[in-house]
């Protein structure tokens, strides 16, 4: 597991330092804790709940964004790697021990419908009812962690997961649900589009572009990426292009011009406008602050 900051982070406390814990489970805020999820990749399943600013990380060779109101689950087998956090970016994250999770899971079909949806959906946008019932499964651990008096502590502690893990699935039903419903021609057309764009982001990132080959019109390509996945066809599209244009920025030996002409941006004025759109700061200002962590190291 690697990381990197866009900027310097105060140094991450020790795990008695923790102002919630109780072995299998631990809460931290990254600003009133000083501390980051990335630091506990591989040893806990952590679930993330960014209220601001922002952050990246790559899983699986995909990149991906974490933005205001966002949730982020990483699984303790996720590969996390070259993690960035801005410097306001606040959120709660919650550690949980493989075993804690597997004693109180309550149900192990929607458990394995979880798991399969956010290997490859980690990043979920949450709408402000779910965020408030996030929030309040936060302040319910938050509460029995910060006392150490009552004798089923450990007890509630496994019911209030139970409930947390009940929230999180009804959250993701509808996602869920959505892609089941697919039928197959249909999958195979999402499917057959996914490939397209992995295969041609770089020559092109217009809708008509793929209904073409596809043979569908752009409006039909859309309803059928909408459904299956909840997501617009431009989601997709600017996505695989964003891990096409991080991989290249990650490599100084080509220049800012070079990716520009490479991802057959009109001009390098709208290749900047669009990174800084997608990452929140611009190529430079990316490339820049990677640089001076190669420099420490």
């Amino acid at each position: 597991m690697t990381e990197n900051r866009l900027y310097d982070m105060p140094m991450f406390p020790k795990d008695e330092t923790a102002n919630f814990h109780e072995g299998d489970i631990l809460l931290f805020n990254t600003c009133a804790d000083n501390c980051f999820p990335s630091k506990y990749v591989g040893r806990y399943h952590i679930h993330i709940l960014c209220y601001s600013g922002k952050a990246q990380f790559t899983m699986s060779e995909r990149n991906f964004l974490i933005k205001e109101n966002d949730f982020v689950p990483w699984t303790i087998d996720s590969e996390i790697t070259d993690v960035l956090y801005s410097p306001d970016f606040n959120a709660d994250f919650l550690l949980v021990s493989h075993n804690f999770l597997i004693e109180n899971n309550p149900q192990t079909a929607w458990a394995t419908k979880g798991y399969i949806y956010i290997k490859s959906n980690p990043v979920f946008s949450l709408e402000q009812t779910d965020l408030k019932l996030l929030q309040a499964d936060f302040s319910r651990f938050r509460e029995q962690l910060c006392g150490n008096t009552h004798i089923f502590r450990r007890e509630i502690l496994g019911r209030q997961m139970q409930i947390f893990l009940f929230d999180l699935w009804n959250i993701y039903a509808n996602e869920i649900n959505r892609q089941e419903q697919l039928s197959n021609i249909s999958a195979n057309l999402f499917s057959c589009f996914l490939d397209l764009v992995r295969q041609r982001v770089t020559e092109n990132r217009e809708v008509g572009f793929y209904a073409n080959l596809l043979c569908v019109t752009p409006k039909y390509l859309s309803e059928v990426v909408r459904k299956g996945s909840g997501k617009s066809v431009s989601y997709w599209i600017n996505g695989y292009a964003m891990q096409e244009i991080v991989t290249m920025l990650k490599n100084s030996d080509i220049t800012l011009s070079e990716i520009s002409d490479r991802m057959n941006f009109y001009s390098q004025s709208h290749f900047s406008r669009f990174v800084k759109k997608m990452l929140g700061v611009s190529p430079s200002e990316y490339r820049s602050e990677l640089d001076k962590k190669r420099n420490k190291i």
